[in-house]
């Protein structure tokens, strides 16, 4: 006999509704203004650098639909005990490079891209190894792209350039960063 379950049905479905509805103004619904505004200015970010308006929007509409997927299986308690222990880790990790793009915003010439190419590549593949029997192949090519993208050195060394097109973004992006470390979001 096949095995059904309405719940996952449910889980399913609103997995798919939510990652095509990740636009804006849905994110919104889901993320606080803080939030909203640091994603703001990963956008911008990305469009300066690459100087393409639709891979920004792409990278920042794969981010929310990662997020909301990951929130859909949190909720529905899909994660073994195993797997929760790599949301920890994550967590502690995500914080640890918030905490570094933070400080080397702040303190002159401490700067170090592999340092921050590093914690975003291991973010990605805790991120990746928490999801994977979760998710499907599509939504890891998802988690790949957004790391992938804000771990490239050349976009890292532009971001950090306090003479660069991309300082007062950062200096942004850094406040927001603060502010859910404050808040205990991150």
């Amino acid at each position: 006999m096949e095995a059904f379950s309405s719940k996952d049905m449910a889980m399913q479905a609103q997995k798919k509704i939510l990652s095509h509805m990740a636009s804006k103004s849905m994110a919104q619904m889901f993320i606080d203004d803080n939030s909203s505004e640091v994603l703001d200015e990963l956008y911008r970010v990305s469009k300066e650098h690459t100087g393409n308006r639709g891979e920004a929007q792409k990278v920042v509409k794969n981010m929310i639909k990662i997020a909301v997927k990951v929130g859909v299986l949190f909720r529905h308690e899909k994660f073994s005990a195993d797997e929760l222990r790599l949301a920890q880790d994550f967590r502690k990790k995500l914080h640890h490079g918030a905490m570094t793009a933070i400080s080397f915003q702040e303190v002159e010439f401490t700067f170090d891209k592999n340092v921050m190419k590093d914690l975003l590549t291991d973010c990605r593949d805790l991120m990746l190894k928490l999801v994977e029997k979760h998710l499907t192949p599509k939504s890891l090519d998802r988690i790949r792209h957004v790391f992938n993208h804000y771990a490239d050195p050349d976009l890292l060394t532009h971001l950090y350039d306090p003479q660069g097109t991309l300082w007062s973004n950062l200096g942004k992006i850094c406040s927001g960063l603060n502010r859910m470390i404050e808040e205990g979001k991150l």
